[in-house]
């Protein structure tokens, strides 16, 4: 195993990533040197299409691995020798391993909302209706990470139906034994009214996008609600839940699992889930 590591992140807007302080502490605590860069395409007046020859170049330059954020999630897919089973399922790639002259594409996305789930709602597996609003990229994640869990029935719900049917049909389609559909924002009271938990993956929340995606008035006490967005990390979507009687689960946990998840594709290291948790919540105070 080398003793020394250089990984980096493509995309654009990536200036204030919490991810390489964690990747680079974690690395140190375990008695090993690893350089984080981050490749902000924008800011090389790079266009998105770019990435690809960014990942084949990366290689020659010493890297390790990269990670991949919006927009080049998808863009990266026809550059690569190859992806696991759940990247191939959803379309995107959020880290890139090389090995052995081969760009190999994962995701840790799915994964980190997974083990949020596991860690929050640890009966999350018998709650039979669950909604995710955002036909996105994160919305997919969340997605797969529910019907994995055992989620019996999975609604996702955006502005664009067909773009959230068309999701729900790629994804369900590897779930045989769930319902998964897509449905437009106009059926939300009806959906929530039923449903035993709910999961917002969109940008609504966010400091450049401030507000709740629903009323607080639709959400039910015997709900749960997990919310993506983690900057801030007590948005007004979990401030209206708690308030209901809800049980929560914020973002900042899947942003932590998933750069954990790729931490140890790209060195082979276990890292200490707790102490990269308590390292993510200082560097937001």
């Amino acid at each position: 195993m080398s003793d020394s590591f250089l990984v980096g992140l493509i995309g654009t807007g990536i200036g204030p990533s919490l991810t390489p302080p964690m990747h680079e502490r974690e690395a140190a605590e375990l008695g090993h040197r690893l350089i984080y860069r981050t490749i902000d395409i924008a800011e090389l007046g790079l266009p998105p299409e770019s990435v690809g020859d960014l990942v084949r170049t990366a290689p020659h330059l010493g890297f390790n691995g990269l990670n991949i954020t919006h927009p080049c999630k998808q863009l990266v897919l026809p550059s690569l020798d190859g992806l696991t089973p759940e990247a191939a399922a959803l379309g995107a790639v959020n880290t890139v391993v090389f090995d052995a002259g081969r760009a190999v594409g994962h995701n840790t996305d799915w994964s980190g909302f997974a083990r949020c789930l596991e860690r929050g709602l640890p009966d999350a597996a018998v709650r039979d209706r669950v909604v995710v609003l955002g036909a996105g990229g994160a919305g997919a994640a969340v997605v797969y990470a529910l019907l994995d869990a055992g989620v019996g029935e999975v609604t996702v719900v955006d502005v664009r139906a067909e773009q959230a049917e068309e999701l729900a049909e790629r994804l369900g389609a590897h779930f045989p034994k769930a319902v998964c559909r897509g449905r437009g924002t106009g059926e939300l009271p009806d959906l929530l009214s039923r449903a035993d938990g709910m999961v917002n993956a969109t940008p609504i929340g966010m400091a450049h996008h401030p507000g709740s995606p629903v009323p607080g008035d639709l959400l039910c006490p015997s709900m749960w609600v997990a919310d993506v967005v983690y900057r801030p990390l007590d948005t007004e979507l979990l401030g209206l839940a708690a308030s209901r009687g809800c049980v929560t689960v914020s973002g900042g946990e899947m942003a932590v699992f998933q750069a954990i998840h790729a931490f140890g594709l790209f060195t082979g290291l276990e890292p200490d889930s707790g102490r990269v948790l308590a390292h993510f919540h200082s560097l937001l105070d």
